[in-house]
């Protein structure tokens, strides 16, 4: 297969052409003080999951507008010292419990936060999204896309500030000690989190999606970027409208608000998050930075070979 984007050589340098919205930093402000007006509300319910060297509990939180986010909590017999907030890849749940103990496993604990409304495309979720929305094309991508204040992500992304707050404030955690990871839309709405929540300890963004909306509409060659191309197809008077709103929510602008040490990775033959959004969010972050190459990967990216550099990296920036 040719590569789908940049030549290699070429893509690295690759800068978005995007600017942040002059009132990006209050928007979210707002976004943020109008979620922390419901208490957090935290639950934790004890479930017998058969796993008999971790502790699993049943999360629910309050996020964005107070509804009620699930999500799982599991770490090592006696408790932890560090936390790995996770976030999921397009369309899929918080799944089950045993499908995220890599983390736990190294002696940190781990909270998995559910997307709302997502979980029936490859991976069973329980959090619903109670807010309707305008017209929209099937999945995720258009709902709302027309008003900033509508838009899906914009309750994505409170909801995962808010999984933050909640590990901080978890038994024995020490709040300075909180990382944040996820693939695709999962590293996509890490980088939101980097962005929004400051004292992080690390961030690892997996192939992450959600960045450079103009570039992976116009570029990538498998969904979901492209429900927004169909979308625009139907709308046409629609596109400078919804890409003001879509600059409200990309990446590389969270990115260049962020400044803890981040580990990206790139599949630089990925047809679903092209290489150049990615490098587009790389090339703008504030912090320390690292990115993991994997040049004949699609969107798979490194997989398990990311995930064992991920433990290696952060047991250098954030041990146990």
């Amino acid at each position: 297969m040719p590569f789908p984007d940049l030549a290699p050589d070429l893509v690295v340098d690759y800068r978005t052409t995007a600017r942040m919205p002059a009132d990006f930093a209050p928007f979210w402000e707002h976004t943020l003080s109008e979620t922390r007006a419901h208490p957090l509300d935290t639950r934790l319910v004890p479930v017998a999951a058969g796993l008999p060297l971790v502790e699993v509990f049943d999360l629910t939180y309050r996020g964005y507008g107070g509804h009620p986010v699930r999500g799982w909590l599991i770490q090592p017999k006696g408790g932890a010292r560090s936390c790995v907030v996770k976030f999921i890849g397009y369309n899929g749940g918080r799944s089950f419990a045993h499908e995220h103990l890599f983390w736990a496993a190294t002696g940190r604990a781990v909270l998995v936060m559910d997307t709302r409304g997502q979980g029936s495309g490859w991976a069973p979720g329980h959090t619903p999204d109670p807010v309707g929305s305008d017209p929209a094309h099937a999945g995720f991508m258009t709902r709302g896309i027309q008003r900033r204040e509508d838009y899906f992500y914009r309750r994505v992304y409170a909801d995962a500030a808010r999984a933050v707050e909640v590990a901080g404030g978890l038994p024995g955690i020490d709040p300075r000690r909180i990382a944040v990871t996820g693939g695709s839309q999962g590293g996509g709405i890490s980088l939101a989190a980097a962005g929004l929540v400051p004292g992080l300890a690390a961030v690892m963004p997996d192939v992450p999606y959600l960045c450079d909306f103009w570039r992976g509409v116009t570029v990538a060659t498998r969904d979901p970027y492209l429900e927004i191309a169909r979308y625009l197809a139907v709308h046409r008077a629609a596109e400078d409208q919804v890409f003001a709103t879509l600059n409200y929510f990309d990446g590389v602008h969270f990115a260049a608000r962020a400044t803890a040490p981040a580990l990206f990775s790139v599949g630089i033959m990925d047809t679903i998050c092209p290489a150049s959004t990615v490098y587009a969010a790389y090339n703008a972050y504030a912090g320390p930075k690292e990115m993991v190459r994997y040049m004949f990967n699609d969107h798979e990216g490194g997989g398990p070979f990311q995930l064992e550099r991920q433990r290696e990296w952060l047991d250098g920036v954030c041990p146990a």
